[in-house]
């Protein structure tokens, strides 16, 4: 299958798409851990969540969508997608949406509050207390030409400390076809400002500098390094630098992409003031 970010091939030789770095080996090893993500500026860690606890939040979530958003027969945690969405479906996240509805809720309270995560969180900072923002995010993708375009996490937070790290979970098994996060090897050491001056020039979204690009090809002719992807597992957790350039394939399975995003710092320095209160699709961060 080819692999699409916003409709646009990604290059997959090997010069130019490589598999993520396995980390697992390294969880009894803190100081081996922190020292591989200052290097890499990610982690990427198997099994960290019990897989019953992950799928079970996929059908919670889906279990609060319409029964035509989903193919006749299939079981709501698989999120099987029937290839139209109801005519009054609500955009994504907004105040109604289940995605605006859950993580409101106790229940996703009580996964986001997973103790692994926590512990993963002060290793990777070197602190013993760590804050996580209430801004979790919460998002999926239907099978088509839609996923987040190449960016960089400290641009959407820039009025805080960096000294922040974002966990990406997969809610559910997700292969590169499915979607899945993508990193750009070796990016979270470009200056800013080489980053800043593609801006602009190729993207989708003019009224938006955030991103760089949605063409990931072209971003990687300008900036080098491969880009990285998993075969990612439900429970699985891919950890990032806040400057580390990242973005996600498309879906093109009729399984749903559904994914959470935490993030944590310590709480000894001044987080960005848009993040303390909970996420919306619609709030413009």
């Amino acid at each position: 299958m080819q692999v699409l970010s916003n409709g646009v091939p990604v290059p997959t030789d090997s010069e130019h798409f490589a598999p993520m770095q396995d980390s697992t080996a390294l969880l009894n090893d803190p100081a081996a851990l922190r020292d591989r993500f200052q290097q890499d500026g990610y982690v990427y860690l198997r099994g960290v969540l019990d897989r019953e606890k992950v799928i079970n939040l996929r059908g919670h979530y889906f279990g609060m969508f319409d029964d035509a958003y989903f193919a006749s027969g299939t079981d709501r945690s698989a999120g099987i997608w029937s290839g139209s969405a109801p005519a009054n479906a609500l955009p994504h996240g907004v105040e109604g949406h289940p995605a605006h509805t859950l993580v409101r809720s106790p229940y996703f309270e009580d996964f986001a509050a997973s103790p692994e995560l926590a512990n993963l969180a002060q290793i990777l900072l070197g602190e013993d207390e760590v804050f996580q923002l209430p801004r979790q995010i919460v998002r999926h993708f239907n099978k088509g030409p839609l996923s987040s375009r190449a960016h960089t996490d400290f641009d959407y937070m820039d009025r805080g400390s960096a000294s922040i790290i974002t966990m990406w979970l997969p809610i559910g098994d997700c292969p590169p076809e499915s979607g899945g996060l993508t990193y750009l090897e070796g990016s979270h050491t470009i200056e800013k400002s080489k980053l800043d001056v593609l801006k602009g020039k190729r993207t989708d979204r003019s009224g938006d500098l955030r991103p760089i690009s949605h063409d990931l090809g072209w971003t990687q002719e300008q900036l080098g390094g491969r880009w990285l992807y998993a075969d990612y597992k439900a429970g699985d957790v891919a950890i990032h630098s806040p400057h580390l350039v990242h973005a996600s394939l498309d879906t093109q399975t009729d399984a749903m992409r559904m994914s959470v995003d935490l993030r944590f710092l310590p709480k000894s320095v001044e987080p960005d003031p848009r993040w303390l209160t909970k996420w919306a699709g619609n709030d413009g961060n």
